[in-house]
């Protein structure tokens, strides 16, 4: 039988980094999954540990569940000021994200909820379900300009819960209707399902679709975004998404040194092949809790691949894991990194791709409630 032992601090300050074992987790408890372990948040005082009674060793582990618990904002629309995200503004309509993406750099934020970044990120998702009706109010207010929302910055907007819950759908009718750009950023095919709006917002160069595709391997990206569609139906959403008119950029992204990064060219071939017009790309983050998270998850899963994987990334990172620095956190510096962008640079010239986000219309914003003028 698996459970939790709560206890004082071992002395470490609390919340300090450490590696844990890889799998401590019990493997049929988080099947489907990304993350391997549920490691105490940050701000917890005490830290708890799995451990296996031998008298209850045959008590298989009871299946993890995902929990969804709707909460209230003040506001809907977050601002940043940050010099190097090309957008100012973003709206993300869930906390955690069920995809189990184990790489994803929003994990630690649930550390500030007194959860785990680990498997709690993933089974554990916040919903806010009166996010339409506070975005109607922002862009009513008399004192809102218009500019691009990025939608699905932290955590997918299209993740599995949008089916039942529809967030996203609503979001996306209070923009089409105030006729406000939008970025979409997704891995899900479950975009579709709005395609209705989507074309009409892009007959007015409002909307954009960027649709993250880290690799063309199926059985990895099983591994690193269980819950996230296969790439072939990422891929087959884009060709969908193109043939209506509806602008598509390919992430690559996060590129992982030693494991994903001989992928660039053939990712940017099929992307290309199935109507991607733009490029993004981001080498691997690891921002708070991810670093140990990822280093289990290499351990479990390619552990002949986690030295070179982790070498490559100090080298792009000043000799750090993680480098937060303003320029340098998505793109990194030095020989690798420099590497990279010029792969994305002669691969996306050589293929006809347009390099970052296009600029979408401003002008057409309509404040809702406002009164329409008499002719």
């Amino acid at each position: 039988m698996a459970g939790d032992a709560a206890g004082s601090q071992d002395g470490s300050r609390p919340g300090s980094a450490r590696r844990f074992a890889a799998s401590t987790t019990p493997e049929a408890g988080r099947r489907g999954r990304g993350a391997t372990a549920n490691p105490t948040g940050r701000f917890e005082t005490a830290r708890r540990e799995t451990f296996h009674d031998p008298e209850w060793a045959d008590d298989a582990p009871v299946p993890l569940r995902t929990q969804v618990t709707p909460e209230r904002s003040a506001r809907i629309i977050a601002r940043n000021t940050s010099p190097d995200i090309p957008f100012d503004r973003s709206i993300n309509p869930y906390r955690g994200c069920e995809h189990g993406c184990i790489y994803c750099y929003a994990r630690p934020t649930h550390a500030w909820l007194g959860l785990s970044p680990g498997l709690d990120f993933e089974s554990r998702i916040f919903t806010k379900p009166d996010a339409a009706q506070l975005l109607l109010r922002e862009l009513a207010a008399p004192g809102y300009s218009p500019d691009t929302i990025a939608l699905g910055t932290a955590t997918d907007p299209y993740q599995p819960i949008e089916r039942t819950h529809r967030i996203t759908r609503a979001v996306l009718e209070v923009l089409r209707d105030a006729r406000h750009p939008v970025a979409i950023t997704t891995k899900s095919d479950l975009v579709l399902r709005d395609l209705d709006i989507l074309t009409e917002m892009a007959a007015d160069d409002l909307v954009l679709v960027a649709i993250s595709l880290p690799t063309l391997d199926p059985d990895l990206a099983r591994r690193l975004d269980p819950r996230a569609p296969r790439p072939d139906k990422r891929l087959a959403a884009m060709a969908r998404l193109s043939a209506a008119g509806v602008p598509v950029m390919v992430n690559v992204s996060p590129i992982i040194p030693g494991l994903t990064d001989h992928e660039i060219e053939a990712i940017l071939a099929r992307a290309r092949e199935h109507g991607a017009s733009r490029i993004g790309h981001a080498l691997l983050r690891l921002p708070g809790e991810v670093a140990d998270l990822m280093a289990d998850w290499f351990a479990e899963h390619y552990p002949e691949r986690k030295d070179r994987a982790f070498a490559l990334l100090r080298q792009a990172r000043g000799g750090r894991e993680n480098d937060p620095r303003f320029g340098h956190r998505f793109r990194g510096e030095g020989a690798y990194a420099a590497m990279i962008s010029q792969r994305i640079r002669i691969a996306g010239t050589r293929l006809g791709y347009g390099f970052g986000r296009m600029a979408l219309n401003r002008e057409a914003f309509r404040r809702p409630g406002a009164q329409l003028a008499l002719f």
